[in-house]
């Protein structure tokens, strides 16, 4: 399955390891899960305004955003007040709705909560568990948000 632009959206310091499992399915044929990856890569600079503009041109250019929900994703950054939201993955799920991308969120474990900013949406779809099959199924079946 080929999804024309993903945004994956999740916690650097604690969950990066999925989003780099992503990319190792997708770059292993053995695998079923192809993406075209619209993320960002690490951007190189403490500005939160750089930041949030780069952000939201990946954003913009994606069809889907894929939030990854750890146990951190709700958590208070210590720039909330910069970024204008509680962390950096509200900020990208608020954009994502902005932007009408299709959002489809991969719960890691039972009892991590969702952004705050997902249960704004009117749409999303939720994967419990993150494996290959789940997370194509989710993005198969993901339609575009708005918010409520």
């Amino acid at each position: 399955m080929i999804v024309a632009a993903v945004f994956v959206s999740f916690d650097w310091h604690n969950d990066r390891n999925y989003k780099h499992l992503m990319e190792a399915w997708h770059a292993n044929p053995r695998f079923d899960f192809t993406f075209d990856d619209a993320s960002s890569g690490e951007i190189d600079t403490y500005n939160v305004g750089r930041i949030k503009g780069a952000l939201t041109t990946k954003i913009n250019a994606a069809t889907h955003t894929l939030v990854i929900v750890g146990a951190e994703a709700n958590m208070r950054h210590r720039n909330a007040a910069l970024i204008g939201y509680k962390n950096w993955i509200n900020f990208e799920v608020a954009r994502s709705i902005d932007a009408h991308n299709s959002i489809v969120a991969v719960i890691l474990r039972a009892g991590n909560e969702l952004p705050e900013e997902l249960r704004a949406a009117s749409a999303y779809t939720t994967v419990n568990g993150f494996s290959e099959a789940a997370i194509i199924d989710g993005l198969g079946r993901a339609v575009p948000a708005h918010r409520r």
